[in-house]
């Protein structure tokens, strides 16, 4: 019998109606758009998505969709995305496999059908294959919704898997220019405060193209309507009042009160909310009930032909029993010959009803049936539905292989916290597993150059599983997990029996403890070096050498790091590690900059990108392009860098790397900047933030636009991404000097701007506190740079005077260590010194043609403007009106095709005191307000401000006595007798500014 539970009447839900179809409209215009959908069980989010469905499809839409699958009490990785790309797949077929073209077949880790990941796939490092799987996914959806709508539904997000909600939130974030419209539904109720899915809301809420919708319960009359839809007619006003109290408003209840006297309920419901949803599975006929309770330990849908072989029924009967419980509404068939319940709630009650043996008796039932017909399930949920089957059957000895097989698989599907989940799994159930099974595992995949045991050892079998969860670990963005299984391995051996292991454990332990920020790294590779010495080459190594020069690269880059990088080399080398020589090569070239071998340092980098890019390892080819492009811009060849970075971006994208974009666009920038091409500087810092993945990529954008805003005086501008790259600089390690001194140079430059010079002194004090080694001229000679301007443009100030001999030797003494290995670095050493001898009143005209010669050859306007500014005061200083005009007019007109404002005010200002012309047409002594000259203007103002004939005098470049007859006549032509009543005069009479 076919028992009506469902309302054919859709009932309410007005606003919510309008909120998609509006959502809809826009995402059909082009606009993607992103809406979650909350609400208690049984409130009707599943009815509202699919009455909403059905109106897109008929105004022309393509819809998928896919739910959480809950096995066990994880969820399967990916399950839901993978439902949505088959889906998308039976509509679209061909056009989906040509969209997917050229993808090296990364998207069949979502999608089988579209066959394995090549080479280049398969030779990038996991964390960057994750964001790669990432953004494909995001490319695909954007090339099916060029000319179409795409609505993609993903239900039950309370049991979503983390690498779900990963892949999620980089479509919410990412997609642009389509016509997508991604809806996804889950529990509110569900979500309490340890859940998951909370933070994963907390970050999407901070989105402003995320909508979030809550679904309430229903009001008294729309319980009217919905009683009516199912029975078929009006209910009686006690009915009405009895369903509603009982239900109070939730939809999925309703239904159940409404039919349960047809199932022998009657008026004697308990008020128990699982009794409720077990009276109508209670009325079924034994066999039914039988197979709705295997199929409650099944998982949220079991295949048809599983679901036989468990309940070991006939073909007829299972067929009667499944008829029954579909006829009841209890149970739903979907497309793919698979059952599932209506509502999970009905299922959650069955499954509760069970007992403890019952659980674990169909769980091994299931389990052994998998084992005995692997094709019973699709091939990507097998490992680890089987793996979840025997770990609920109680099993160690079937549960410990097939969790780390499941394991295996996720890595496959670059699922990594899915991984480490069911490593945390293994270990859980290691004890329990007799110890034949344990020394006979398979080995592990993707642990870098650990030494596997691949021997009959369990000890050794015991440390591969805590190696391989290291590993993971950190690829899940869980350094504090990876650091507790590190430190527990460590313990557990014994250094001296196993120094290759040992050593490749303090060598993780070094990366963890920068990712956590809690140190540079090199106590621990400095063990792991010690550890290897006395044994013979092999790949361990090759990466504790190669860690090494990295690490000399970022925190010491003086010459001496050369031969660690050059025995990195070797060993790579020798043990056929093709990998770890290319990234030693890349730290070597990077130290070589630094010593002062730039040509040398470019040769290596453009031979290691090439070797990189032949042989489609993509995460060196990443690591090199982005270093010869900062690399170019250090050493002052500007112009190669932009080219560089222009072939480089392409690449990125065609590998799809994303935050490798991102760096590509932000070295790019740093090079526009340089070459004075701002407005280009500033898009390619937009472009930089909008392609950023990272913490780190989101603040070096950050402090790239507060750059430029400082250079062209936009304070307010400057202010907010200051805060912004604050606020990701916290969340890692700062004190490498590539990150803490162009930060520290933001800083300085605003705190000059704004006249706190007691807090760039600070801010420099502190940089320079960070026990670093000197030397790393590429990013220290800018921040002494924006010292000695804070320090020059700050003198004559009353409060900076006190430390200023103290500061200023704090400059010079760091200039002192730092090399001047390339003519950009030899001239920032004599523009600093001559801003210091500003500062101290001693510079002259030589100082600053000195600089000016330096930076001939080099392209960098911003400071042959500033230069030229100087330059001019100097030469006014000494009454040389005609060549200082010639510079101060150059030093004008840059500042003002650069868009420089400081540059600009000081420029006016200094022709206007000195009475310099900026252009051939600027007249200067016509007469002014009341006949007073320009010049006479100029003292006025001064008088006004309260300056004696003397200090007059020193600020308009002119001799005391001149500046006396200039007062007089200024008296005179007032009609006043004395300098204050000239100062309110002119005040009053806006002749001078307030």
């Amino acid at each position: 019998m076919h028992i009506r539970t469902v309302s054919p009447v859709f009932v309410g839900r007005a606003p919510e109606r309008a909120t998609l179809a509006e959502a809809l409209a826009s995402a059909t215009a082009g606009a993607p758009q992103a809406v979650l959908i909350g609400g208690e069980a049984g409130v009707g989010k599943s009815r509202l998505l699919a009455e909403f469905l059905a109106e897109a499809r008929a105004a022309g839409a393509v819809t998928a969709e896919g739910a959480c699958v809950e096995v066990g009490v994880e969820g399967l990785p990916f399950a839901p995305v993978s439902t949505v790309l088959r889906g998308l797949n039976r509509q679209l077929g061909e056009e989906l496999a040509e969209a997917a073209a050229g993808f090296g077949g990364e998207l069949g880790r979502l999608l089988p059908e579209l066959g394995g990941p090549t080479a280049a796939a398969r030779a990038g490092r996991d964390e960057d294959e994750r964001a790669r799987l990432f953004e494909l996914t995001a490319r695909l959806l954007e090339t099916l919704a060029t000319d179409r709508t795409l609505v993609l539904v993903i239900e039950d997000l309370h049991w979503s898997d983390r690498s779900t909600r990963g892949l999620l939130g980089y479509l919410f974030r990412s997609l642009q220019r389509c016509r997508v419209l991604l809806l996804a539904t889950y529990r509110s109720d569900d979500i309490h405060r340890r859940h998951p899915l909370r933070p994963f809301l907390a970050e999407l809420d901070r989105q402003r193209t995320v909508l979030r919708v809550e679904l309430a319960r229903f009001t008294r009359e729309e319980v009217r309507g919905q009683l009516a839809g199912i029975r078929g007619s009006a209910p009686s006003e006690r009915e009405l009042d009895q369903v509603y109290q009982r239900s109070d408003g939730n939809a999925f209840f309703v239904e159940e009160l409404a039919t349960a006297s047809d199932c022998g309920g009657g008026s004697i419901l308990s008020d128990s909310v699982r009794d409720l949803l077990l009276v109508r599975v209670e009325a079924l006929p034994e066999s039914a009930q039988r197979v709705v309770r295997t199929l409650a330990e099944g998982g949220s849908k079991v295949e048809h032909a599983l679901l036989r072989a468990v309940t070991g029924l006939g073909e007829d009967e299972l067929i009667e029993a499944l008829r029954t419980a579909v006829g009841a509404s209890i149970l739903r068939a979907d497309e793919d010959d698979s059952y599932g319940f209506r509502h999970a709630l009905v299922r959650e009650a069955v499954d509760d009803d069970l007992l403890p043996g019952e659980r674990s008796r169909l769980s091994r039932r299931y389990a052994e049936a998998l084992e005995a017909d692997p094709d019973l399930v699709r091939a990507d949920e097998r490992p680890a539905r089987l793996a979840s089957y025997w770990y609920h059957a109680r099993d160690a000895a079937r549960a410990l292989p097939a969790t780390l097989s499941a394991a295996a698989a996720a890595r496959c599907r670059h699922a990594y916290a899915e991984q480490l989940h069911l490593l945390e799994r293994a270990l859980e159930v290691w004890d329990d597993a007799p110890a034949e099974v344990r020394r006979r595992l398979p080995l592990a995949e993707g642990v870098e150059s650990y030494p596997l045991c691949d021997c009959d050892d369990e000890e050794l079998s015991f440390l591969d599983l805590l190696a391989e969860m290291a590993v993971t670990a950190r690829r899940a963005g869980d350094p504090e997990r990876g650091l507790t299984v590190v430190n527990r391995a460590l313990r557990h051996m014994n250094e001296r029996s196993h120094p290759l292991r040992a050593a490749w454990f303090w060598t993780q332990k070094s990366r963890l403890m920068r990712n956590l920020a809690r140190g540079d790294g090199w106590t621990e590779l400095a063990t792991a070096q010690e550890l290897l010495a006395g044994f013979p080459p092999s790949r361990v190594h090759a990466h504790v050498m190669t860690e090494a020069a990295g690490w000399r690269t970022v925190f010491d880059p003086r010459p001496e790091g050369v031969a660690v990088a050059d025995q990195a080399v070797e060993l790579s080398r020798q043990v056929g590690d093709e990998e770890s020589e290319l990234n030693a090569l890349i730290s070597r070239g990077g130290l070589l900059a630094e010593g002062g071998d730039g040509d040398a340092a470019v040769a290596v980098l453009r031979d290691a990108a090439r070797r990189a890019e032949e042989t489609e390892l993509v995460s060196v080819f990443k690591r090199s392009l982005v270093n010869l492009v900062s690399l170019l811009e250090g050493i002052g060849r500007s112009e190669e860098a932009v080219a560089d970075a222009d072939r480089g971006v392409p690449i990125a994208y065609r590998y799809g790397l994303r935050d490798t974009e991102s760096w590509l666009h932000g070295n790019r920038a740093d090079s526009l900047f340089s070459l004075g091409r701002w407005a280009e500087c500033e898009t390619a810092v937009r472009e930089s933030r909008r392609t950023a993945q990272t913490p780190v990529s989101h603040a070096l954008a950050a402090k790239r636009m507060a750059l430029l805003a400082v250079a062209r005086g936009d304070l307010e501008t400057a202010e907010a991404e200051l805060t912004r790259m604050t606020e990701h600089y916290n969340t890692f390690d700062v004190s490498a000097p590539q990150y803490a001194h162009p930060a520290a140079q933001a800083r300085i430059g605003f705190a000059a701007q704004q006249g706190r010079i007691l807090d760039a002194r600070r801010l420099l004090a502190e940089t320079l506190a960070v026990d670093l080694a000197p030397g790393v001229g590429r990013y220290t000679w800018p921040m002494l740079d924006a010292a000695a301007v804070a320090e020059s443009e700050a003198r004559g100030v009353p409060a900076a005077e006190p430390g200023q001999p103290a500061a200023i030797s704090r400059i010079r003494a760091c200039a002192v260590s730092l090399p001047r290995s390339y003519p950009v670095w030899r001239a920032y050493a004599l523009l600093v010194e001559a801003e210091l001898r500003r500062a101290e009143g001693t510079a002259c005209p030589a100082d600053w043609a000195a600089a000016a010669a330096a930076f001939d050859g080099l392209t960098r306007p911003r400071e042959r403007a500033r230069i030229a500014l100087r330059w001019a005061e100097t030469l006014l200083a000494q009454g040389e009106r005609e060549r200082a005009a010639e510079r101060l007019a150059e030093a004008h007109a840059t500042a003002q095709r650069l868009g420089a404002g400081p540059l600009l005010t000081e420029a006016e200002r200094l022709a206007q005191r000195g009475r310099l012309p900026l252009t051939p047409d600027d007249g200067l002594d016509q007469p002014d307000s009341f006949g007073l000259t320009r010049r006479e203007l100029d003292v006025l103002a001064l008088v006004a401000a309260g300056r004696t004939n003397r200090q007059i005098a020193e600020e308009l470049f002119i001799s005391p006595k001149t500046a006396s007859v200039h007062v007089s006549n200024i008296l005179a032509k007032l009609e006043v007798t004395g300098r204050g009543q000239a100062a309110a005069l002119a005040h009053r009479l806006g002749l001078v500014g307030t």
